[in-house]
This record gives structure tokens, C-alpha cells and sequence, in this order.
């Protein structure tokens, strides 16, 4: 694993689309929910790179910046997980971006995806990645496949605020409305007491 990659060296699209996904979850999200998407879309490249997994920079950036749209108020579902109700958003995001009903299927997919247990990498390199970027960001999963000085950086640039509490009180909800959901399952399985434990956090 090459071990020297630097926050500099990360791919950072400037879009259209990356910029109005980036607008939408500025207006939509708290600061810490903003802060964390944004960090899930860079511990994602910085995986890639580091890795040598090639990935679609505008499809994965959109998809970091509205993978939690689903816990906004505004878009939380009362019938189906939050995650499916991000990517119905994420659709129709993409729809007004002018995308092809291919790439809105993809990005609705890559956001539904990112609470699976695991995601081929072969099959799904963006879904792949968010999976990985979002665990690491909430329960501190494989952060040590960052690299150190990467982790200072985006640390410092985009701080965690309150997203331990907020996530923990986000997702305690979204498993007590919702039982049969990823978020029920995993807030079962002990979410809270990870999230608690997160070393991004010390």
C-alpha cells in the first residue's frame, strides 16, 4: 500500500453537479452533518488513491454530499429507511443536474448502498468506497488505512463538531421508527457504543 498520498493530492471535482450537491447539503444539514459528508467523500478518495481504485469523482462527490439527505427533516421518510429516501432525493437531484436516468439510478444506488454490511469493490467501486468513507467517519471503522497526515489535514480543515452526538441521536431515531431497517439493525448491534468510541474522536 503506497503510504504518502497528502490531502493535495486528492481529487476534488468542480462541477456543476458536485456544486449544487454541495449548496443542497450546506441548506439542509447541520454543520456537523455537512462536515461529515464532506469528509466521507475525502477519506473515500484518499482510500482510492492510496489503493489504486479507480472511481467516478462527480458520481461518488454527489453521492458523499447527499448520502444522509434522508435524516433532513424536510426528506425523512416515514415508510422507507433513510437511506432509500436519500437516494429517491439523490434521483431527483440528478434528473434537474441534466444526468441520464442511468447515472440517477446510480447515485440513488451508490447512496442505498453505503449501509450494506459490504460492497464488491469490482461491481461498485463508488458504493464500495462510500461504504468504507462513511464507517470510518461515524464508527471509526479501518481508520488506519488513512493515511496519518491525511487525517490531520481534512481533520483540521472540516472539524467533527457535534456529529457523535448528532448521529447517535439521528440514528437511534431512524432504528426506533424503523425496526426492520439497516439503522434498526445496527443501533441493535451497538451503533451507539461505537460511534462513542471512535478514535477520530480522541
Amino acid at each position: 500500500m503506497l503510504v504518502h498520498v497528502r490531502f493535495d493530492d486528492l481529487v476534488i471535482p468542480d462541477t456543476p453537479a458536485c456544486r449544487g450537491a454541495l449548496e443542497v447539503a450546506t441548506g439542509y444539514h447541520s454543520p456537523s452533518l455537512l462536515n461529515h459528508s464532506i469528509r466521507a467523500y475525502l477519506w473515500a478518495a484518499a482510500y482510492a488513491q492510496d489503493n489504486r481504485i479507480a472511481f467516478d469523482a462527480e458520481l461518488l462527490y454527489v453521492a458523499a454530499m447527499l448520502h444522509d439527505i434522508g435524516l433532513a427533516a424536510e426528506f425523512d421518510s416515514h415508510t422507507v429507511p433513510y437511506e432509500e429516501a436519500g437516494g429517491h432525493v439523490a434521483w431527483v437531484f440528478g434528473a434537474g443536474a441534466g444526468w441520464s436516468p442511468e447515472r440517477r439510478t446510480r447515485v440513488s444506488e451508490v447512496i442505498v448502498r453505503h449501509m450494506w454490511d459490504e460492497v464488491p469493490v469490482a461491481e461498485d467501486p463508488e458504493g464500495h468506497l462510500l461504504e468504507l468513507s462513511t464507517g470510518m467517519d461515524i464508527s471509526g471503522r479501518q481508520t488506519g488505512d488513512l493515511p496519518a497526515e491525511v487525517r490531520r489535514e481534512v481533520l483540521e480543515r472540516y472539524p467533527r463538531l457535534e456529529i457523535a452526538k448528532e448521529f447517535s441521536g439521528c440514528i437511534s431515531d431512524q432504528g426506533t421508527r424503523k425496526p426492520s431497517s439497516f439503522a434498526g439493525r445496527f443501533v441493535r448491534g451497538g451503533i451507539v457504543d461505537r460511534i462513542a468510541a471512535n478514535p477520530l474522536d480522541a
